[in-house]
């Protein structure tokens, strides 16, 4: 099947139809029709899929049957797998691209491979990392971080989404069972190296002279913070302006600061979600809880940033008689993506006539979480719009079909 008809078959699922936007979240209905199609893909190539005991998919081409699971696990002997993938989930109305490019272009790209008749002297694995965007319960990339080990099983099943359901609900409402959570070091030491496709987030490549492909040098230091402002509720129609508590000032005072700083420090800070109680639209509200983003080229740049934005809104809050309490929900230091396979990687698409300029990346991966446990490398796909986590997120067909032929040339050099 042609990476376009494959693409097609994933696009409509969690679409929402009024935004066009998608809203793909862990453990929910369009999580699972995500999944169903990940089952079906693999099977319809005759590649056995295996969840890990986290909810990441491993979809297995191995010629040779040397990757067989052991009995209630995903973890297989030592054989140097190559594994290439991305993730299915959305941000809140995100686009298309963001994760499903890869593990689609990691099916077309083994359909590539056969159809030239190539043939893996070591296994080969198109993997689907679940919770990637933290969009449900707050922390980006928590597959990937839970096989890892960056985060325990016990903080992973006390999470709650918006509603007030844990993971561990969830995930057992979905048919998985959460008392399994945790590291997998059997199925990471079977690993050689991890090669993700993902569509550019920025207009590096689309900025002349213009290239249709990238490969990742590193990815910026990063992390989420949330910021509790609590003050006292109140009628919006007869409380005096002096006699109010009201957390929503200190909270604009911090977004217009957080701007200001990222500008001045040549970093970036977001305020991207919001909730105020009790919500009233006649009522001053009791307490606001506000996610800010960090990002920085280095780790340094991304202390500054968060400490100066603390700074800012806990005198804001003590100046209009609110509490402020800043809770670190995610963190990652400066990933430099492994050098050796770089260059391999390099190398590979020089030897097919791809031309694929180095750039750093402020957008975080499983590709950065696993940098820590075995050797991964990215491709990036250009995106002309430069916007992603938006429906106006685009990659030309043409740059979709360029990628999996790189995808494809890569996976031939380290596995066949």
């Amino acid at each position: 099947m042609s990476f376009s008809r494959l693409w097609e078959s994933l696009l409509p699922l969690g679409r929402n139809e009024h935004t066009g936007g998608y809203r793909r979240y862990t453990w929910t209905e369009a999580d699972q029709q995500c999944r169903g199609w990940f089952r079906e893909t693999a099977a319809a190539r005759n590649l056995p899929v295996t969840p890990d005991n986290n909810g990441n998919l491993w979809a297995w081409w191995d010629p040779e049957g040397t990757r067989r699971p052991r009995r209630g696990s995903a973890a297989r002997r030592r054989t140097g797998a190559i594994v290439t993938g991305s993730h299915l989930d959305s941000v809140p109305d995100g686009g298309a691209f963001d994760g499903p490019l890869g593990v689609v272009s990691g099916f077309a790209a083994v359909d590539l491979l056969r159809a030239r008749g190539r043939v893996p002297v070591r296994p080969i694995a198109v993997a689907a990392f679940c919770e990637e965007e933290g969009a449900r319960f707050g922390v980006a990339c928590l597959g990937s971080k839970l096989l890892s080990g960056v985060v325990t099983p016990r903080a992973a099943r006390a999470l709650r989404d918006g509603t007030g359901v844990s993971w561990a609900e969830a995930m057992g409402a979905a048919g998985y069972d959460p008392s399994g959570l945790g590291p997998d070091d059997d199925l990471l030491a079977g690993i050689d190296a991890f090669v993700e496709l993902h569509i550019e987030q920025g207009r590096a490549l689309a900025d002349p002279p213009g290239s249709a492909l990238g490969i990742a040098e590193g990815i910026w230091p990063h992390g989420r913070w949330r910021f509790d402002f609590t003050g006292h509720a109140d009628h919006a129609g007869t409380a005096r302006l002096a006699d109010r508590h009201d957390p929503m000032l200190p909270y604009a005072t911090t977004v217009l600061a957080a701007r200001d700083c990222a500008d001045r420090l040549g970093t970036l800070a977001t305020f991207g979600k919001i909730a105020a109680e009790p919500g009233g639209v006649n009522a001053v509200p009791s307490a606001v809880r506000a996610w800010l983003d960090a990002r920085a080229p280095s780790d340094d740049g991304l202390s500054r940033t968060v400490a100066e934005i603390r700074a800012i809104a806990k005198q804001a809050a003590a100046g209009h008689g609110v509490q402020l309490t800043v809770t670190a929900e995610s963190t990652a230091t400066r990933v430099g993506f492994d050098l050796k396979l770089r260059d391999r990687v390099a190398g590979a698409l020089a030897a097919a006539g791809i031309d694929a300029p180095v750039l750093p990346t402020g957008a975080g991966h499983d590709a950065g979480v696993l940098a820590a446990r075995i050797p991964t490398a990215m491709l990036f796909v250009r995106n002309p719009t430069g916007v992603s986590h938006a429906p106006a997120e685009h990659a030309e067909p043409a740059d979709c079909e360029r990628g999996v032929q790189a995808l494809a040339a890569v996976l031939e050099h380290l596995a066949c």
